[in-house]
């Protein structure tokens, strides 16, 4: 994080309270502050696969675009990327396991020229913005069309069992404890190379229906597997396998590091189960075999992010209704996020709110919710893209101030606090600087791995850390500039506190100073 992100973000804190004395108008206060919570997850997905940006840009300008993607998503207040690294059965990273992704290169199995490795780019971009990198799977899909070419040497050509054909497309057979091994494998591998803050997984489980069909080619491994159960039931718990496997891997390499699940956005409807949500479409119980709350409940995911992407009161799957279904029924053990569609609730006007979008409703509704922890933006580039103006939306007015991320874990532990917090000066400038406490020997999940700043004008209660309008920097370094050389007098009286967040997000007691 450079020093002229950090002294924006002080004159910014600075810009809201003296508009909000000069107007003196708690319209426009409300507008500015919009009582944005101090915790909150605020992600967006940015996908590779079906995108050609990747593959025609040059090492450096690709380099470069992520960089721009990055700058643009923390400008409009989000604290997290969603970065797809798995899109087909390939990487966009350094695997012994899969060839290079043909999103990346425009051909399964070449390298990008010059070497370098898109994952740990974007994580290492990420961290030191002080975002969240959260590496993004697609666990079965193999093929995304009939175009794609597997290599004589795929295991395809040596165990055709293992996998089916639907809808012109290739999958990995979730029937198969051969295939859950290699795809948890694959996740060990990226978790103990990539300091990753979780690993994500969307929506595909078995292959959605197409052209007025369900997926049926799993016959000879029901024969096999089937064990007496009901097909369905025994799909579903193929998938179950999977999802207790992953998790498990996560935590056996680094307990730290998250699992979530972004599921289609009905579980079921309530024509199908009384539990079910008021609603009319394709559900991931019946249809795609995700029994999405069981796995809340087992503990085998640490949050949830279903994909309401419908407009507020679509008939078939109204995303009002179905953001308090989950709300209402996942496991509050388990994190929830709503994965929120930009350009349908920038495109849809809103009456009953007097809004010509969605975007105010929906923000207002996923914080009204007890168990709602924060939105995920589909997809990103429609925020860096400022569609329709929501990023302007977000960066002043609903993610305007700094977010830190929810917390995981024991919430009775905390990391130590910061040491020697001190003021120097230098050229004219004023820093606040202290020590980093030293990692041992092994990563551990109290490690400090990003600092939160607090600033508190003279009659403000600096004891109380709660209020998000008074942080100024989440950042990985140990040094910040609180007052450049135009008014260097401008933070006498002021006090300003720093804490230590873990790897869990987890924050640690303040140290407080005046300069």
């Amino acid at each position: 994080m450079s020093n002229l992100f950090k002294t924006k973000i002080y004159h910014i804190r600075g810009l809201l309270l003296t508009l909000c004395v000069l107007v003196s108008c708690t319209h426009t206060a409300d507008i500015l502050a919009f009582d944005n919570p101090k915790r909150e997850f605020r992600g967006a997905w940015l996908h590779v696969i079906g995108q050609s940006q990747y593959q025609n840009k040059s090492t450096k300008q690709a380099k470069a675009y992520i960089s721009d993607q990055l700058d643009k998503l923390q400008a409009a207040g989000c604290n997290a990327v969603i970065f797809q690294v798995r899109p087909t059965a390939d990487a966009l990273y350094i695997s012994d396991l899969e060839p290079w992704s043909l999103w990346l290169t425009g051909k399964r199995g070449r390298a990008p020229e010059p070497m370098w490795d898109p994952m740990q780019y974007t994580l290492e971009e990420a961290h030191r913005r002080g975002m969240e990198f959260h590496a993004w799977l697609n666990p079965y899909r193999i093929t995304s069309s009939t175009k794609d070419i597997l290599p004589s040497t795929h295991d395809i050509h040596k165990h055709p069992e293992r996998y089916v054909k639907f809808d012109n497309k290739i999958f990995f057979n979730p029937a198969y404890q051969e295939n859950r091994d290699f795809i948890c494998q694959v996740v060990e591998d990226i978790v103990s190379r990539y300091d990753v803050d979780a690993i994500h997984i969307d929506d595909y489980f078995y292959p959605y229906p197409a052209n007025g069909k369900k997926f049926t080619d799993d016959t000879d491994a029901f024969t096999k597997f089937g064990n007496g159960m009901e097909r369905n039931a025994w799909r579903r718990h193929n998938v179950d396998l999977l999802i207790e496997q992953m998790y498990a891997t996560i935590k056996q390499t680094k307990p730290w590091v998250r699992f979530g699940v972004s599921p289609f956005g009905i579980w079921r409807n309530k024509s199908s189960d009384p539990r079910g949500s008021n609603s009319s479409g394709l559900q991931n119980y019946d249809d795609l075999y995700a029994d999405v709350l069981l796995w809340a409940d087992k503990g085998w995911v640490d949050y949830v992010v279903p994909q309401l992407y419908w407009t507020l009161d679509m008939k078939a799957a109204p995303s009002r209704h179905l953001a308090r279904w989950w709300n209402d029924n996942v496991n509050p053990k388990v994190k929830l996020f709503i994965g929120q569609d930009t350009k349908r609730t920038m495109d849809a006007a809103d009456p009953g709110n007097h809004d010509t979008n969605e975007l105010d409703t929906k923000v207002r509704l996923s914080r009204k919710l007890q168990n709602v922890d924060g939105n995920v933006w589909w997809h990103g580039y429609w925020v860096t893209d400022n569609y329709k103006g929501v990023a302007d939306s977000l960066a002043l007015k609903y993610q305007s101030t700094i977010a830190l991320p929810p917390a995981f874990g024991d919430e009775k532990v905390r990391p130590e606090k910061v040491r020697n917090l001190k003021i120097e000066r230098q050229d004219g400038k004023t820093f606040l600087v202290w020590d980093e406490v030293p990692d041992g020997p092994k990563q551990m999940a109290t490690d400090q791995v990003k600092y939160v700043v607090y600033q508190f004008y003279p009659g403000e209660n600096s004891d109380d850390i709660s209020d998000s309008q008074t942080i100024i920097a989440m950042t990985p370094y140990t040094r910040v500039m609180i007052c450049d050389d135009v008014d260097p007098e401008s933070v006498r009286g002021m006090t300003f506190a720093v804490t230590a967040l873990d790897r869990m997000n987890r924050e640690s007691l303040p140290v407080r100073i005046k300069p």
